[in-house]
């Protein structure tokens, strides 16, 4: 399969502080990688590097894409958002086609009618007019993923998105995610690896350092190996693990 994002011996941070050493990850096609690890151990400074947010201290992230605007797709934390920015539901889902337009474009009648089908797709067409300040929590959640599909990327990062997902449209996400990634790769940052495992291929642990897994079944004996301290639970009639303890430093950055 054809590399989307490639990334090589990189060591990433901020100021004097290194958050991740010397770290390899090469993401191709259609791989839906769960990424895990504790807090503070870099998830979240691997997205920025990805997304161009930080930039490597060595090492490099190399783009295998003649059109980078539409290379990647972000789902941010609702937490994250501003509730108060006059923007309604259908121009948050438009907002996904700036990049490719240069921020003067305007939005054609085809671009309206995408956003009209991702909409639909979100179950939220009937909030097309409403201000994200208006919105629950799980309803801007589905605005966001909107905005991030609409350009139909190669690449979709989606950062702890079953925070504020509400009990119905966790199990749509996680449907519809498997949809789109006939389409397009995916990268999961989440905290709830019992239920994740259940729908990624591959599996990339951070703790300081990067290990990437090639399945999405993993043991407790390779999580201890690869320095990532998480408690695995595993739902159903599948009997559960819990990691023991592992000792390491406190970390500010996530």
């Amino acid at each position: 399969m054809s590399e989307i994002v490639e990334i090589r011996n990189a060591s990433v941070g901020y100021s004097d502080d290194v958050v991740l050493r010397n770290i390899n990850l090469s993401i191709v096609d259609q791989d839906y990688i769960g990424v895990i690890g504790p807090n503070g151990g870099g998830k979240t400074t691997l997205v920025k590097l990805i997304l161009g947010l930080l930039q490597p201290m060595q090492g490099e992230v190399i783009y295998h894409s003649n059109n980078k605007e539409n290379l990647i797709g972000y789902l941010p934390q609702v937490s994250q958002t501003d509730r108060s920015f006059p923007i309604t539901v259908s121009e948050v889902v438009l907002s996904g086609l700036m990049s490719a337009k240069g921020g003067y474009g305007k939005f054609t009648r085809s671009d309206k009618a995408r956003a009209v089908e991702i909409l639909e797709m979100m179950g939220i067409i009937h909030l097309k007019n409403k201000s994200i300040g208006e919105l629950s929590g799980g309803q801007m959640q589905r605005a966001f993923l909107g905005r991030a599909i609409i350009s139909e990327p190669r690449l979709l990062i989606l950062d702890e998105p079953n925070t504020f997902v509400d009990n119905k449209f966790e199990h749509d996400l996680y449907e519809l995610l498997r949809k789109l990634n006939h389409k397009m790769a995916i990268m999961m940052v989440s905290h709830d690896v019992g239920t994740i495992t259940s729908y990624v291929k591959t599996i990339a642990c951070v703790n300081r350092n990067l290990h990437y897994h090639p399945s999405n079944i993993i043991t407790q004996s390779q999580l201890t190996a690869y320095n990532c301290p998480i408690q695995l639970i595993t739902h159903g009639d599948v009997p559960h693990t819990v990691l023991g303890e592992h000792h390491h430093h406190d970390h500010k950055h996530d």
